[in-house]
């Protein structure tokens, strides 16, 4: 597949218009935001990854925001101990802490104290990240998350619908005629359902996405760590010690001792980090702070979406891991 240049005429990609309110070019057979195309081409024309850096990718709305706060409470726990009252996941939201690769064209993360973090995430897939990233050479360690499909795609329908309903009352307060792109109207879930199944979808197909990621990690799995969203609710111990391993910090026997796990574990809950003053107030990424945490389960698809759906989403995934070896079994059988 062609990599993003800095040269890329984003106009002559492919366009799709029906997911407001995003714009979507197609590039290297994934549908990207018209508007962070700029930044991969940035991130393959300068970026330099160091040896000690850390990426976290994911598919949107696949348990992004708790990866980031994970990862960085555990990189910076010698600076930051987790029980501390300043510590600035208590005075910022993940996404202040961990920016995004693309969204900040390529340039290093900084922490609140001005040193670079050593931690970046992204949404672009595996094959769109270009060789400095990729190279065995490069030093650079990758962190996957995955989530079930009909999860994913639930909890991004309601996280847009939320975002653009906040967007359109603040238009009716400043009375704004007409409404303001960001506030047209939204899919329903069944027409987002429909380009969802088509693969048009915010850094879509999912299902492309994740084996991307999958099969790069069997075949590096000292560079690529994939992680399953469920699982990590089953067990947040275990696949935070897994974590720590993977990103050259692992815990000690005294840290454990200590309880430093736990209390990292406990930090970054879903509960917690929702009833922090910083995540009920404020906005990240064009989105309100509290639309990062909703409920952070696995089946609630159960609630939004009818068995036949399902049912079909289900098959199309089926039919499309067709000839690799990774199922999504482990994330459909985990239940709330």
């Amino acid at each position: 597949m062609a990599s993003p240049t800095m040269d890329l005429d984003i106009s002559s990609l492919p366009l799709e218009t029906r997911c407001p309110p995003f714009r979507l070019r197609q590039c290297g057979g994934f549908w990207l935001p018209e508007t962070s195309l700029p930044g991969i081409a940035a991130v393959h024309a300068s970026f330099a990854p160091r040896p000690e850096d850390i990426l976290l990718a994911s598919f949107p709305k696949s348990g992004t925001t708790w990866l980031k706060a994970l990862a960085f409470a555990t990189l910076h726990r010698a600076d930051h101990p987790p029980r501390a009252a300043d510590h600035p996941l208590r005075r910022l939201n993940p996404h202040g802490c961990v920016k995004f690769l693309e969204l900040d064209l390529g340039l290093p993360a900084q922490d609140p104290k001005g040193g670079a973090s050593g931690v970046l995430a992204t949404h672009l897939p595996y094959s769109l990240l270009g060789r400095r990233i990729t190279a065995e050479d490069s030093g650079c360690r990758i962190v996957y998350i995955c989530r079930d499909p009909k999860d994913a795609f639930v909890s991004s329908w309601l996280f847009t619908k939320k975002n653009m309903d906040m967007a359109a009352a603040m238009d009716a307060a400043n009375n704004d005629s007409p409404p303001s792109k960001a506030t047209k109207a939204l899919c329903t879930l069944q027409e987002a359902f429909e380009l969802f199944c088509d693969g048009r979808s915010f850094y879509g197909p999912q299902w492309h996405h994740v084996v991307g990621y999958w099969q790069e990690s069997r075949r590096n799995p000292h560079k690529v760590l994939f992680l399953r969203y469920e699982e990590m609710l089953q067990d947040p111990v275990s696949n935070l010690k897994k974590l720590a391993e993977f990103m050259g910090c692992p815990f000690s026997a005294e840290e454990e001792a200590a309880g430093a796990v736990r209390d990292i574990v406990e930090l970054c809950s879903l509960d917690t980090l929702r009833n922090m003053e910083v995540n009920r107030n404020g906005a990240q990424l064009l989105a309100r702070n509290d639309g990062f945490f909703r409920k952070g389960v696995a089946g609630d698809w159960r609630n939004h979406m009818t068995s036949a759906m399902a049912a079909r989403l289900d098959r199309i995934v089926q039919d499309q891991l067709q000839g690799s070896d990774f199922t999504f079994t482990v994330a459909a059988q985990a239940t709330t």
